[in-house]
């Protein structure tokens, strides 16, 4: 049978062709002799294809049960896609009790595996909606934090909301902006929103309405409604840029037909104008 590094390496060689004709199926053949000799990586690779269906049937009870004996032996992402299972009640009944623990297993890993990020994220999320588990803004912070400071802009806009609601943290206007900035300069839409926002009325950085509407204009840019809607009101007021009525008339517009209230609504009553547009009283009522 070989032993099980052996069998694992010969299924990736299968898997990518290297030395041998590309077989999948073979490949899962050996992870599969790998994973009955205790090999992790080969357990937590046999539960992922049982998962997918990926050279085997999807059987979701199969997936579990290798991805289980992979977490006990300290697998991080093992262990996170089994806090996965459980947190969605797959191949396993839902029970955010103990996806929370697979997760925090991963999560208190060192190291930067995908694994140990997504973990952390998932505690943030669990401990901040209080769902089926007590709401723990504090634990919340504390994991979105852990994955902030790896540079995820997920979670870095995350802790900037706790920080500007004071939820889990004491509540500081100017962390909350720095946070935003890592998160938006990584093309987080949310945060570049709310950034943008602070920047409009001098909360927790200076008041400087250019600054706003260049952040403004990074969301709106990739489809963001609020986003658009706030910029088209900075070119109707000439507030950060010129007044520009015709360029506010496209951007409400753009926020319009995403079905953003404001935006419709402003948008009628340009049309009811005539202001930038031509005056229309059935536009005007559509919006």
């Amino acid at each position: 049978m070989g032993d099980a590094d052996t069998q694992y390496n010969l299924g990736l060689k299968y898997l990518r062709g290297k030395g041998v004709p590309r077989d999948p199926n073979e490949a899962v053949n050996r992870f599969r002799l790998a994973a009955e000799q205790g090999h992790a990586e080969a357990q937590y690779r046999l539960g992922l294809y049982y998962a997918v269906g990926q050279g085997v049937p999807e059987d979701p009870g199969e997936a579990v049960k290798w991805l289980r004996l992979a977490a006990k032996q300290g697998h991080a992402e093992a262990q996170c896609r089994l806090g996965w299972t459980y947190k969605h009640g797959y191949g396993v009944p839902e029970d955010l009790s103990e996806a929370a623990k697979w997760f925090g297993r991963a999560a208190e890993r060192e190291g930067a595996e995908q694994g140990v990020y997504s973990a952390q994220r998932e505690l943030g999320l669990i401990y901040n909606d209080g769902e089926d588990l007590p709401d723990d803004p504090r634990e919340a912070a504390k994991w979105y934090r852990r994955t902030a400071v790896q540079g995820h802009a997920y979670a870095q806009w995350h802790l900037g909301l706790m920080y500007k609601n004071g939820n889990g943290v004491p509540e500081d206007p100017s962390e909350a902006a720095e946070w935003y900035r890592r998160a938006a300069e990584q093309g987080h839409t949310d945060a570049q929103w709310f950034l943008g926002s602070m920047y409009e009325n001098g909360e927790g950085v200076p008041e400087d309405p250019s600054e706003a509407t260049k952040w403004y204009r990074r969301a709106a840019e990739k489809g963001h409604a609020e986003a658009q809607c706030l910029l088209g009101w900075m070119y109707q007021v000439g507030n950060g840029v010129p007044e520009d009525p015709s360029k506010a008339a496209k951007w409400y517009r753009r926020a319009a037909e995403q079905g953003h209230a404001e935006a419709q609504c402003h948008l009628g009553m340009m049309y009811e104008s005539g202001s930038s547009v031509p005056e229309n009283p059935g536009e005007a009522v559509k919006w």
